[in-house]
């Protein structure tokens, strides 16, 4: 009997540490405020050679959505795979532990499995946010000016006894790329890849371009020329809800930036030309980070996740950043490439199935044969390998308008039905039905339209399935 016990054990000791073994690793580059403007998504005016390149070694979804159009709770939702209204906290001033101390996030569940765990750069909004579930961690660092003169400017408007002082929206300075934060998370990221290259490892690289200040190495807005910049419609949406923009404060408290109207068109383009090498400078980092994956012969085992917390405006509607249940705001890129050792590989291809980065956590979880934590989103692995497959009929999102009115979206893919509610009450308080079948724009809301009735009908029990209207928000965020 013993020796039975003892077989056993052996054999089950074998399975465990051969399915260990087996295990791939993971490295994803989460960027901040990246819309889908790139290369590979066909646009005309982004330089990136590198996540193109990735893009063609993966399978490129062109209807991801994210679940927030704002840092701190888009992130949160990504590495819990659980939705903002579940959580509760909807605005960049709640810390997730602060609130949620027994939710288990992504780098909890791999760390208790044997992974090594590593955020560097921006992963969680708050930097400190779920430390202990990361093996390795490098802190998040603030924005940073390197010109002489915006040095001087800040100082300058410290001493003026600005409680908030922050600089220009954008710099070009003549340095290499580890003067600037991205330069160094890349660094930190490639001697991090040699020290842990023979550990099972999930690795987060944040990016924080193209958020503003759009400061990026002179080359790499020598790469683009100003001049080709299209100034956007300044058009906005007919009969939106009062609320469905902002006044783009976060923009408006940088250095030069009017308080109050629209830009002009000189400060317009500069601004579209500091989003593009603000872009084309993570680009490169990029490349670097997967020049070293392949150099250490990591590839073969490692899965790539490229993706963003949510999209951006750079003019349209006459607006800029995010901060809307808009499309332009909601809608992000998501590129996913399998580990070159696996044998069923896809490349290079594109999928029109509605995902959302909810998504990622569950996704992970199969992908690594872990025991699936309570999760809202759906395993991806079908679609990766079959990107033809039929998916999800929905994808929605939120965004509150303080704590008395939550915006609620839905999308199907062509259609992007919006009910501004009492938060409370889930009163509708305007609704709003935009087509989106050929742009990420529209300008009409179509909302109450008889011709579109069905459509909205439609559109509107998709949206309550996921918002039903006997179900109040929950509410956890901290007061200011």
């Amino acid at each position: 009997m013993k020796n039975y016990i003892f077989l056993f054990l052996t054999v089950f000791y074998f399975l465990s540490t051969s399915a260990q073994a087996e295990r791939p690793n993971i490295l994803v580059f989460y960027v901040d405020d990246l819309r889908a403007e790139l290369g590979c998504y066909g646009s005309e005016t982004a330089i990136t050679p590198n996540i193109d390149k990735l893009a063609s070694e993966g399978v490129m979804f062109n209807k991801a959505y994210t679940q927030q159009a704002i840092c701190g709770p888009s992130r949160m939702s990504t590495l819990t795979g659980l939705r903002p209204e579940s959580l509760g906290i909807y605005s960049i001033f709640t810390p997730f532990r602060k609130i949620h101390k027994n939710v288990i996030s992504m780098p909890q569940l791999f760390k208790a499995n044997g992974y090594k765990t590593v955020s560097i750069g921006k992963v969680y909004h708050h930097g400190h946010d779920d430390k202990e579930s990361w093996t390795n961690f490098y802190e998040k660092e603030p924005n940073s000016y390197l010109k002489p003169d915006n040095l001087a400017l800040i100082e300058k408007l410290k001493k003026q006894g600005k409680k908030s002082v922050k600089g220009p929206a954008y710099e070009d300075a003549d340095v290499e790329d580890e003067a600037y934060k991205d330069g160094r998370v890349s660094k930190y990221a490639i001697e991090t890849l040699h020290k842990i290259k023979d550990d099972k490892f999930l690795m987060f690289v944040g990016l924080s371009k193209p958020h503003l200040p759009f400061n990026a190495p002179k080359k790499y807005w020598d790469l683009h020329n100003k001049d080709n910049f299209k100034i956007p419609s300044r058009k906005k949406p007919e009969d939106a809800y009062r609320l469905a923009l902002t006044n783009w404060g976060e923009l408006r408290g940088y250095y030069g930036i009017p308080k109050e109207g629209d830009l002009d068109d000189d400060l317009t383009q500069t601004l579209i030309h500091g989003y593009h090498a603000s872009v084309s400078f993570i680009d490169a980092q990029i490349g670097k980070i997967m020049n070293t994956l392949e150099k250490l012969d990591l590839r073969k085992n490692t899965m790539v996740i490229f993706m963003s917390d949510h999209g951006y405006k750079i003019g349209e509607y006459g607006a800029w950043c995010k901060h809307s249940n808009l499309e332009i705001d909601v809608r992000v890129p998501l590129i996913i490439s399998r580990e070159t050792g696996y044998k069923h590989r896809v490349i290079g291809k594109s999928s029109d199935a509605l995902v959302e980065n909810v998504d990622i956590f569950p996704t992970l979880v199969e992908l690594c044969g872990l025991q699936d934590p309570k999760s809202e989103g759906r395993s991806l692995l079908s679609v990766i390998d079959n990107p033809k497959k039929r998916w999800d009929k929905v994808a929605t999102s939120v965004f509150a308008r303080g704590k008395k009115i939550m915006g609620c979206t839905a999308t199907d893919g062509e259609w992007r039905y919006t009910e501004w509610r009492n938060s409370q009450t889930n009163e509708v308080l305007q609704a709003e039905l935009y087509e989106h079948k050929n742009s990420l724009l529209s300008y009409v809301n179509l909302s109450g339209n008889i011709k579109y009735k069905k459509v909205e009908k439609r559109m509107k029990m998709l949206l309550e399935k996921q918002f039903p209207r006997d179900k109040p928000f929950l509410q956890n965020d901290i007061p200011r």
